[in-house]
């Protein structure tokens, strides 16, 4: 232990205990602090592989006996096998602390199938760049045996950071581009009210809640697969207005039967993580939206399947038995989504800030850009770098940890329902 030299005036003190962890190791060492009449000014306490880190800062009362109380902690600290550490804290040093509460406040959410040291090396220099300073950092993913980890495993660590960032702009390019670099991925959020209480989902289908077209594959069905593939893609990457695309993209599909059209419903499987994601969202009570530039058969058919509370998409036209290539109905483009989204949140009373928006095209960046928190999920290039955030190598499930879901969290919610 260290013991450093007091002031007996000096009434605001800096505690520092570390060493292994056991329980009731803090009620103890409170006790002795009641007995002063102690008021605790912050307090931190972490511990990591059974290894305790506690810290407090705490001011004696007018007739406390700093020196009396530092023996009997410290008499306690040796009897619990602890290393504790004493620094006087100065009257201009407790105001500077006082007065930096009115930084910005941060959450990054660093994910990847493994975290190593690389990976948070470079992102940490990256927040001391920009000067920001790391203030906690934890774990949310569960434990594992990196032996044992599965090929789908997630690893989530998030970091608290404060201070007043140079450019959140040239932060948000810098985490982009690592992430790509490094394979991981890197959230970065303000800290906020509502980043604790998001209450709606909305999501694309195509590309984003399953893997692939429905469009694409309807119109491999019609020996058109090549010209609409072209299409779609131009499309994606916002060459070409949503609306003048789809209607291409329809008419070449005339003729086709309506049975086939049927049998792709369950044909096209679900992105990974999708149904942990919207099982999770309805246990803990959000509600759902698909708002798809598709179409509204697939639609139904996964708002039936994982429970969604909302679809929005387009009518498929079938005349006779057959798609008649023509588009009978306002087209679900861009705009419509963002109008489809605010309508949503209105009439179930929650503000955008609350809503998270999850898309891959450009046609989705009108509802990523109103949403609270809009996530590029597997996107374009140009989606990428427009949408505030972006998850380009895990499923679905891992956008929980963008809430703040843990994984332990996640086991206890699950085994009560």
């Amino acid at each position: 232990m260290t013991l450093e030299p007091f002031d007996a005036m000096n009434e605001t003190v800096l505690i520092h205990f570390s060493g292994r962890d056991l329980p009731g190791l803090t009620a103890k060492l409170m006790a002795i602090l009641a007995g002063y009449d102690v008021c605790v000014l912050d307090i931190g306490q972490a511990v990591v592989h059974e290894t305790l880190a506690l810290g407090l800062l705490i001011e004696v009362s007018n007739g406390g006996s700093v020196a009396s109380l530092r023996s009997e902690l410290t008499a306690k600290a040796n009897e619990l096998g602890l290393q504790v550490r004493f620094t006087p804290v100065a009257k201009a040093e407790l105001e500077h602390w006082v007065s930096s509460q009115g930084k910005d406040q941060f959450i990054i959410t660093v994910l990847g199938r493994g975290i190593s040291a690389t990976h948070l090396a470079r992102v940490s220099a990256i927040l001391a760049e920009h000067g920001l300073n790391i203030d906690r950092v934890e774990r949310l993913s569960g434990r594992s045996l990196l032996t044992t980890q599965d090929a789908d495993t997630n690893v989530c660590v998030e970091m608290h950071v404060s201070g007043n960032a140079v450019s959140e702009t040239a932060m948000r390019a810098a985490f982009l581009e690592t992430a790509h670099e490094m394979r991981i991925e890197i959230a970065f959020q303000r800290e906020s009210i509502f980043r604790r209480n998001r209450r709606l989902f909305a999501f694309d289908m195509d590309s984003t809640l399953i893997q692939g077209e429905v469009i694409d594959e309807l119109a491999r069905m019609a020996g058109v697969a090549d010209e609409v593939v072209k299409i779609t893609e131009s499309a994606m990457r916002g060459e070409i207005e949503f609306k003048e695309s789809f209607r291409r993209r329809v008419g070449l599909l005339r003729g086709l039967p309506e049975e086939r059209v049927k049998e792709l419903l369950g044909a096209i499987p679900l992105v990974e993580g999708a149904e942990q994601l919207i099982g999770t969202l309805k246990l803990l009570g959000y509600k759902t939206a698909i708002l798809s530039g598709g179409f509204t058969f697939f639609a139904r058919h996964l708002q039936q399947r994982l429970g969604i509370d909302y679809v929005h998409a387009n009518e498929l036209d079938i005349v006779d038995g057959k798609v008649s290539g023509e588009v009978r109905t306002e087209i679900v483009d861009g705009k419509k989504k963002a109008e489809y989204l605010r309508q949503i949140a209105e009439r179930e009373n929650i503000s955008l800030e609350q809503v998270v928006a999850v898309g891959d095209g450009a046609n989705d960046l009108p509802m990523l850009g109103i949403a609270g928190m809009g996530i590029a999920f597997r996107a374009k290039p140009l989606v990428r770098q427009t949408a505030g955030h972006a998850v380009s190598f895990l499923g679905l499930d891992s956008l929980l940890y963008l809430i703040g879901v843990r994984d332990h969290d996640l086991s206890a919610l699950q085994s009560k329902s």
